[in-house]
């Protein structure tokens, strides 16, 4: 698969539970909110992911001095939820608690475990009033 070098990110540490996959590539997934964060060594391994703050835009939290040296964060910085889709699309959920940062500028990414959070790993995307029609729009 071939890639823009301007989507590639570095993940230093790996994902957790993918220690090994360091480099991913941020594909958009056209006319939609989401995105895929596709492993650039196992074509096999991507996971889907949106900003939070397309469904709750009052989603935050504060990063840590470590963290923003690690990912040398000066300005820029853009936060990714993984997503699982539920056969029911409804119930489909964002991970909140453990939210992927990136750095635009440096290309450089991690995912972030939020420590003392009252956020789910598992938060429904889709409330009553943010429910897809069903059949298509």
């Amino acid at each position: 698969m071939e890639v823009d070098e301007k989507s590639i990110y570095q993940f230093p540490r790996g994902l957790p539970g993918f220690e090994d996959e360091t480099s991913f590539a941020l594909i958009p997934w056209e006319e939609t909110p989401f995105s895929y964060l596709q492993s650039l060594k196992e074509k096999e391994l991507s996971f889907l992911v949106v900003s939070p703050f397309e469904f709750r835009q009052d989603y935050s939290f504060e990063l840590s001095d470590e963290d923003k040296e690690e990912l040398l964060i000066e300005e820029d910085v853009a936060v990714f939820s993984i997503v699982t889709i539920h056969s029911e699309i409804t119930k489909s959920t964002m991970n909140l608690l453990a939210p992927v940062v990136v750095n635009p500028v440096k290309r450089i990414g991690k995912q972030v475990v939020l420590q003392q959070s009252s956020y789910l790993t598992r938060h429904l995307i889709w409330t009553e009033e943010l429910t897809p029609t069903k059949g298509g729009a």
